[in-house]
C-alpha cells in the first residue's frame, strides 16, 4: 500500500510532530510538500525533512496530497482554511480551530459547504487515555456519572472530560474559578531554566453540570513537562472508578477487583527489539495495542499518527464540530472564572 501523502502549512515546533511521524514511519506517511509564509523558511524546513517547498497552497494540490496539516497560529486559520477549502483540499488542523465563537461559526459555514475539516485533538488517542476509554466502553465502571480531569489546558482538558463522560453536545451549566500562586519553574519546550526560580502560576478550575453527569476541570499552567506536578484523572461510575492508573471495579457483586493499568515496552532488560511501547493492559485484559509496532515514537506522536491515519477513513479522526464544542465550552469556563457568573451553554449550529 502506498504511503499517505500529506502537505504541511507551517514550520514551527508543533509542525515537527507530524514530520517526525513521517520520518519514523516512511512506509505509512510521506511529507509531500511544505508551505510557509516566509518561503525561505519553507525551503529550509523542507530541506531538513526531505520535502519540496511551495510558494502557495496550489502547490500542495498539484503535488497530489491526501490532506493538508495546518500548524500555524490559530488567528491565521480562517484565511488559510478558506483558501484550502476553495482548492478542494481536506485538512487536519492543529488546535484550536479558532480563538473565538464568531470565527468558529464562520468555519462551520465552510464545513456546511462540504469542507472536510478535522481537528488534531490527539489526547484521547494517547495510550493511557485510550486504555481508560476502552475500559469505560467495555462497561467496567457501569454508568459513568462524573469525571475529574487535571491533564491539559482548555479545550484539550474539556475534550478528555467529555469523552470520559460520554458527552456530546448536551447543554451544560458552567462555573469557573481561577487562583493565582507561585510555583517552582520546570522545563520549557527548549529545556530547563539556567537556575532554580519560581514563576507566577494560574490554576483554572471549571465545573460542568450536564444534568445527569458532572465534569470537573482542573489545570495549573505549570503542569506541562513539570516533574513535580502530576496529572490526575478520576472517573466514577455506578460499578466503580478509575483513579489515575488504578481501576477499582466490581464485575460480580461482593467481589471487588483492583487492578492497575500497566504498560508493556520492548527493548527492556534482555529484549533486543529496540525500545518502543507495545501495549497497555489491566490484569489479563489488553486494552490497547500499538498500531505502529516497533516505532520509536513518544505517546503524543503515536496519537498524532493515529489521527493522520484516520484522515483516510470516512469518519475521520475528530470532526470540526467536536473541536469547536471543546473550544466553546473552554471559552465559557474562562469567562465564568473571570466574572464569577454561572453560565449556561447554548446549542451551536455545529451540534445539529
Amino acid at each position: 500500500m502506498a504511503p499517505i501523502r500529506f502537505g504541511l502549512v507551517g514550520s514551527g515546533w508543533r509542525a515537527e510532530f507530524f514530520t517526525r511521524v513521517a520520518r519514523e514511519l516512511p512506509e505509512r506517511f510521506q511529507l509531500a510538500g511544505v508551505v510557509q509564509r516566509d518561503f525561505a523558511k519553507a525551503q529550509a524546513f523542507g530541506a531538513r525533512w526531505g520535502a519540496p517547498a511551495f510558494a502557495d497552497y496550489a502547490g500542495l494540490k498539484d503535488a497530489g496530497v491526501d490532506f493538508v496539516v495546518v500548524s500555524v497560529k490559530p488567528d491565521a486559520h480562517l484565511a488559510i482554511l478558506t483558501e484550502l477549502h476553495r482548492l478542494g483540499l481536506a485538512v487536519l488542523c492543529e488546535t484550536p480551530a479558532a480563538l473565538d465563537l464568531p470565527t468558529m461559526l464562520e468555519l462551520w459555514k465552510l464545513v456546511e459547504q462540504g469542507f472536510r475539516l478535522h481537528i488534531a485533538e490527539q489526547y484521547l488517542f494517547q495510550p493511557l487515555h485510550a486504555s481508560r476509554l476502552k475500559l469505560i466502553a467495555d462497561g467496567a465502571l457501569g454508568q459513568v456519572s462524573s469525571a475529574r480531569v487535571s491533564v491539559a489546558h482548555g479545550y484539550h482538558g474539556v475534550s478528555l472530560m467529555r469523552h470520559y463522560l460520554g458527552i456530546g453536545f448536551e447543554p451544560a451549566t458552567i462555573r469557573g474559578k481561577s487562583f493565582a500562586a507561585r510555583s517552582l519553574e520546570g522545563p520549557s519546550r527548549f529545556g530547563w531554566p539556567e537556575s532554580e526560580r519560581f514563576a507566577a502560576t494560574t490554576q483554572l478550575m471549571g465545573e460542568f453540570d450536564f444534568g445527569d453527569r458532572l465534569g470537573l476541570f482542573d489545570f495549573t499552567d505549570v503542569q506541562y513537562r513539570s516533574p513535580v506536578h502530576s496529572m490526575h484523572v478520576l472517573v466514577r461510575g455506578d460499578r466503580g472508578e478509575i483513579s489515575d492508573f488504578e481501576p477499582r471495579m466490581m464485575p460480580t457483586y461482593g467481589q471487588p477487583v483492583t487492578r492497575p493499568i500497566t504498560r508493556a515496552d520492548s527493548g527492556r532488560y534482555s529484549d533486543l527489539y529496540g525500545y518502543a511501547i507495545k501495549s497497555m493492559s489491566c490484569g489479563d485484559d489488553v486494552l490497547w495495542t500499538n498500531p505502529f509496532p516497533g516505532a520509536r515514537l513518544m505517546d503524543d506522536e503515536i496519537a498524532i499518527a493515529v489521527a493522520m491515519e484516520r484522515m483516510m477513513t470516512p469518519e475521520g479522526p475528530y470532526p470540526f464540530a467536536l473541536g469547536a464544542q471543546d473550544q466553546y465550552l473552554s471559552l465559557l469556563m474562562t469567562q465564568a472564572a473571570k466574572t464569577g457568573e454561572t453560565i449556561r451553554s447554548e446549542r451551536q449550529p455545529w451540534a445539529g
